[in-house]
C-alpha cells in the first residue's frame, strides 16, 4: 500500500476505534491537564476501593459520577464541535456532579422511599436518567439511547399494550424510584461490574500497554511462527491470541495487529479482503479469550451470581476451539493458495523470550491468584501491582512517572464507553425486573418453538444476532441476558450454558453490519471492501460459532464448559475438535488435498453431525470424515 493510502487507512481505522470507544476531544493545555487529573483520580479511587472497603451505595454513584463528568468533558456534543469544550459541557458536568452528590448524601433514606419518591427525588432522578442517555449517546451513538427510551415507554404504557405484552404500567414516580433510588436500575448489576471489575481490568491492560507489552507480543509471535511457510497467517493468529488475552477489545486488537501485520500478509499472498477478514477474526477472539475477555464476561459472573474464575474456566475450551478453528482456516488457506514465507529474519524467539519474559508475569499472576482463591477484584489489583513492579526489570519497559500517569489516565478514559453503556443498560434491566418482561419474552420464544430445544436455541441465537446488529457486544449481552436467556433456561438448559450461549452470539455483533466495527477497521487498514471483508471474517469464524450449540442441545455438551464428568468433557472436546477440523476443511475446500464438491458437502455434514452432541450423530460424523480422508488418500496414491 502506498504511504498516502496507508496513512488514510490508519486514520479511517482510528475512526472505527472511536465508534466503539467514543471520539474524544484532542486537547492541550490546562483543560487537557484537568481531564488527565480527573482520570488519574478516578483510577486511584477504584484501586483504593479494590483494596479498601467502599459501600456499594457510595462506590456505584461515585463511579457513575466520574463517568458522566469525564464523558461530558471528553466526548463532543456533535462531531463538528470536536476539540473544544463548550459552556454546555461544563454545565452538564456540573449538573452530573450535583446529581450524584444528592444521591450519595441521601444514603439509605433514598432507598427507603424508593416506592414513593418526593418531588426533589423525581427531579434529580429524571435529570440523572437524561444525563446517562446523553453520555451514552456521545460515547456510542443514538441507537442505545433509543433502545433505552423504548424500554421506558414499555414500562409506562404497559396497560395499553396487547397481550401477551400487557402489564399494569408504572407512573414516572415509581419508575424513577426504581431506576435511581435503588441498586436495581442505573446503579444495578451492570454498574456494579463496571465499578469493580471492568475498570480494574482496563487499568491492568493500560499498565501492560504503557510498558510495551502489545508490541512485544506481536514481535514474539512473528519470531516464533513467522519463519516458515504460511508463517504470516500463523503469526496473526498467535499475536491476536496474546494481545486479546489482555485487551478484551476486538476493534483495538484488530487495529493494533493490522497496522503491523498487513504488509506481512500482503507479501505472503493474502488479498486485501482476505487479510482484513483474518485480522478481524483474530481481533474478535479478544472478546472471548481469558483471562481478561470482554466486558460482557464480567457481567456473566454477576448475572449468574458466580465467581469470575468460573466464567474464565467455562471460556477456556471454547476459546481454544475458536483459535484452533482460526489456525486451521489459515493452514488450509496456505495450502490452497501456496502462501509464501513473508517474514524477514528477525531476532530469535528464544532471545525475545529472554528479553521480555517479564511481560508474561502479570498474566501468570492473575491466573494463579484466581486459582488459589483470591477474588477477581483482588486478583486483578495484585496483578496490576505485579505489572508495575515487573516493568522495572528492563529500562525500556519501566513505568516511570510519565508512563504511570498515562496508564492511570488511560485506565479511566478507556472505560468510559463501556461504563456509560452499563449505566444505560441498567435502565433496561430495571424495566425487565419491574415488569417481568423476561418471562413474557421467553414464553413467546418457547411458544414459537413449540417447546423444541433445538428451535428455541435457533430462535434465541437469531434474537441475539439481530440485537447485535444495532448495539455493541456489552449492550447486546445485557439486553439478551434478561430477555432471551430465560427462554433457554425454560426448556431445560442450565443457566450458565444459556448465558455463555448468549455471550458467544452477542460477540457476533463485532462482525455483523451495520456495527461490524472490526472488519470495517481491518478494511480501512488493508484498503479492501468493508462488506467483502466482513464476509471473509464470517468465513474464518463460521466453524467456531457452531460450537455454542454443543453446550445447549445435549446435557453432555456442557463438558465444553468444564462442567459434568471427566469422560463427558474429554469426549465432547474431542468430537468438537474433529468437527471443527471437518467444518474448516469443508468451508475452505481443502483437507489432505483440494476437495471435490461432493467431499466439501461430506465434510460440512460431518462437522455439523459432530457438533450436534449424541453418540449416533458423532458416529455418522466420524464415518463421513473417514470416507473423505480415505478417498483423498487413494486419489493421491493414484495420482502418484
Amino acid at each position: 500500500m502506498e504511504p498516502g493510502k496507508a496513512a488514510a487507512g490508519a486514520a479511517q481505522a482510528a475512526k472505527f476505534v472511536e465508534e466503539e470507544e467514543g471520539a474524544t476531544h484532542r486537547l492541550i493545555g490546562p483543560v487537557a491537564m484537568l481531564i488527565t487529573v480527573l482520570a488519574v483520580v478516578m483510577s486511584l479511587f477504584h484501586l483504593y476501593a479494590a483494596y479498601g472497603i467502599v459501600p456499594a451505595n457510595t462506590l456505584r454513584p461515585v463511579h457513575v459520577g466520574f463517568v458522566l463528568v469525564l464523558s461530558f468533558l471528553s466526548f463532543p456534543i456533535i462531531a463538528r464541535l470536536r476539540d473544544r469544550i463548550g459552556w454546555w459541557d461544563w454545565v452538564l458536568a456540573a449538573i452530573s456532579a450535583a446529581s450524584i452528590g444528592y444521591i450519595i448524601a441521601g444514603g439509605d433514606a433514598l432507598a427507603d422511599r424508593a416506592t414513593s419518591p418526593n418531588h426533589a427525588d423525581l427531579v434529580v432522578g429524571v435529570v440523572l436518567i437524561l444525563l446517562v442517555l446523553e453520555a451514552v449517546r456521545r460515547a456510542s451513538g443514538w441507537i442505545m439511547p433509543a433502545v433505552v427510551l423504548a424500554f421506558i415507554a414499555y414500562a409506562m404504557l404497559g396497560s395499553w399494550l396487547p397481550p401477551p405484552w400487557t402489564h399494569r404500567g408504572y407512573d414516572v414516580f415509581r419508575l424513577v424510584g426504581h431506576m435511581v433510588l435503588t441498586l436495581e436500575g442505573i446503579f444495578g448489576p451492570a454498574v456494579d461490574v463496571s465499578s469493580t471489575l471492568i475498570i480494574l481490568f482496563t487499568i491492568f491492560g493500560a499498565f501492560l500497554a504503557q510498558s510495551g507489552a502489545g508490541k512485544y507480543f506481536i514481535d514474539f509471535s512473528v519470531a516464533l511462527m513467522g519463519r516458515r511457510r504460511n508463517g504470516a497467517g500463523r503469526s496473526v493468529v498467535l499475536a491476536s491470541f496474546l494481545l486479546g488475552g489482555v485487551s478484551g477489545s476486538g476493534v483495538a486488537t484488530t487495529v493494533t495487529l493490522g497496522s503491523v501485520a498487513y504488509p506481512m500478509l500482503s507479501k505472503a499472498g493474502y488479498g486485501k479482503n482476505n487479510a482484513g477478514g483474518l485480522l478481524a477474526a483474530g481481533g474478535l477472539g479478544a472478546i472471548m479469550c481469558p483471562p481478561v475477555m470482554g466486558a460482557a464476561a464480567f457481567l456473566i459472573a454477576e448475572f449468574l451470581k458466580t465467581s469470575y474464575l468460573d466464567v474464565v474456566m467455562m471460556a477456556i475450551i471454547p476459546a481454544c476451539l475458536y483459535y484452533m478453528s482460526l489456525f486451521l482456516m489459515v493452514e488450509f488457506d496456505g495450502r490452497k493458495f501456496g502462501a509464501a514465507e513473508a517474514v524477514a529474519r528477525t531476532e530469535s524467539y528464544a532471545s525475545l523470550l529472554r528479553r521480555g519474559a517479564h511481560y508474561f508475569l502479570p498474566l501468570v499472576a492473575i491466573v494463579v491468584l484466581l486459582l488459589v482463591g483470591f477474588s477477581p477484584v483482588m486478583a486483578v489489583f495484585w496483578a496490576t501491582v505485579v505489572a508495575f513492579a515487573a516493568s522495572f526489570i528492563r529500562r525500556e519497559s519501566a513505568l516511570v512517572p510519565r508512563k504511570l500517569v498515562a496508564a492511570l489516565a488511560a485506565g479511566s478514559t478507556g472505560v468510559l464507553n463501556v461504563a456509560a453503556t452499563c449505566a444505560a443498560a441498567g435502565v433496561i434491566v430495571g424495566v425487565v425486573t419491574l415488569t417481568g418482561l423476561g418471562l413474557k419474552f421467553s414464553a413467546i420464544v418457547v411458544g414459537f418453538a413449540g417447546g423444541s430445544l433445538f428451535l428455541t436455541a435457533v430462535y434465541t441465537a437469531l434474537v441475539v444476532w439481530v440485537v447485535g446488529l444495532a448495539v455493541p457486544v456489552t449492550a447486546s449481552y445485557i439486553i439478551c441476558a434478561v430477555i432471551a436467556a430465560p427462554a433457554l433456561v425454560h426448556v431445560g438448559v442450565p443457566d450458565y450454558a444459556a448465558h455463555m450461549f448468549v455471550f458467544y452470539y452477542a460477540v457476533l455483533s463485532e462482525v455483523s453490519p451495520p456495527t461490524a466495527l472490526s472488519p470495517f477497521a481491518a478494511a480501512a487498514i488493508t484498503g479492501g471492501d468493508p462488506y467483502k471483508t466482513t464476509l471473509q471474517s464470517w468465513k474464518y469464524t463460521l466453524p467456531a460459532f457452531l460450537v455454542p450449540f454443543m453446550f445447549v442441545l445435549d446435557p453432555a455438551g456442557v463438558g465444553l464448559l468444564l462442567k459434568g464428568t471427566l469422560w463427558q468433557t474429554v469426549l465432547t472436546v474431542a468430537t468438537a475438535a474433529v468437527g471443527i477440523v471437518a467444518l474448516a476443511a469443508g468451508v475452505q475446500g481443502w483437507f489432505l488435498r483440494a476437495t471435490t464438491r461432493i467431499e466439501r458437502y461430506l465434510l460440512i455434514a460431518s462437522g455439523l453431525l459432530l457438533v450436534y452432541p449424541g453418540a449416533i450423530t458423532d458416529g455418522l460424523g466420524l464415518v463421513l470424515i473417514a470416507v473423505v480422508a480415505i478417498g483423498q488418500k487413494l486419489r493421491r496414491e493414484l495420482a502418484a
